[in-house]
């Protein structure tokens, strides 16, 4: 069981400038199992600084979930950190996971409140013995013994918040509570990532240091963007939409490579961005594939032999 954590792993991570990172799903059948463990060895090969395992709306793919994420902390060299939702949960039923999670090897866990299954954007409910807000649940995770803890954060603000204001205030709390870090919403406007971190440490200069860390999805298809606009809950920025429409062309059917070669730029560009504004690490969603995100570590000079040196 490794007593590593992402922080220690940001900190310490060799050969590049600045690290990155990868999120995978649970798969839902035996063939996308197979697909996600072709793409785990692809990614191993870069050696990211940790990887994440989503958890199933409501405890959907509780048991494949935690079994997998135990899986790749004994079967490969990653380092796994294993979400933990709330949503649909006692806290019996929480703490139960959080010794599943313990069982298999699991000491790193990204802890959530989590959105209604079903329906991201309609009315959150507690869970008549649950938690009401995140803050709470690590309080929980840290005194059930030695785990690493991070969290959720909003660039734009979450959904349900009224402002940012209180947006931020919330993300304070969780980590006085105890996270060491934090994973943003995916977003393609690096000003509000800045932002965020502006306004993180002018409310609490202590834990404003800890580190805010970027999500990423490169898009390769008109498709995906209604698909990134699910995950990050906010419209795409007008601009990035219409590069995307200009690589589509106008004709009846998609240009998709055009497409996909645009996206990749869009999501080099982001990436380069946050590397100079000084990101920790950038954290990229997968889907369970490796291609795209690879690309995009390819432009910026990442390479599966570079893990002695730093880039240049």
């Amino acid at each position: 069981m490794t007593g590593e954590s992402v922080a220690q792993r940001l900190r310490e991570h060799p050969g590049y400038r600045v690290p990155f990172s990868v999120e995978f799903n649970p798969p839902r059948d035996a063939a996308g199992e197979s697909r996600l463990w072709r793409t785990v060895r692809e990614f191993e090969c870069l050696h990211p600084a940790f990887v994440s395992m989503t958890y199933g709306a409501g405890g959907s793919t509780k048991d494949r979930t935690v079994r997998i994420t135990g899986e790749l902390a004994t079967q490969t060299t990653l380092l796994p950190v294993a979400h933990l939702t709330a949503v649909g949960h006692s806290i019996a039923e929480l703490r139960s996971l959080v010794g599943s999670y313990a069982d298999s090897g699991i000491r790193n866990l990204l802890v959530l409140r989590g959105d209604p299954p079903g329906d991201p954007l309609g009315e959150w409910r507690r869970h008549p013995e649950g938690v009401e807000y995140a803050d709470e649940l690590v309080r929980i995770v840290r005194d059930l013994g030695d785990f690493q803890v991070g969290v959720a954060s909003f660039p734009q603000g979450h959904h349900r918040s009224p402002d940012l204001a209180h947006d931020t205030r919330h993300l304070v709390a969780k980590l006085r509570a105890g996270a060491e870090y934090s994973i943003t919403q995916m977003f393609f406007d690096v000003e509000h990532y800045l932002r965020l971190r502006d306004r993180v440490v002018a409310l609490d200069p202590v834990e404003g240091v800890k580190p805010v860390i970027p999500e990423l999805m490169p898009i390769t298809s008109l498709r995906t963007v209604r698909r990134a606009e699910e995950l990050c809950g906010r419209p795409l920025p007008a601009a990035i939409r219409a590069r995307l429409e200009r690589a589509a062309g106008t004709g009846p059917v998609e240009d998709a490579a055009a497409v996909r070669a645009e996206g990749i730029r869009i999501a080099t560009e982001i990436a380069q961005r946050l590397i100079d504004e000084g990101a920790p690490c950038l954290h990229f969603i997968t889907l369970n594939f490796a291609k795209a995100t690879s690309e995009v570590l390819t432009n910026l000079g990442y390479s599966a032999h570079q893990t002695t040196t730093a880039v240049a």
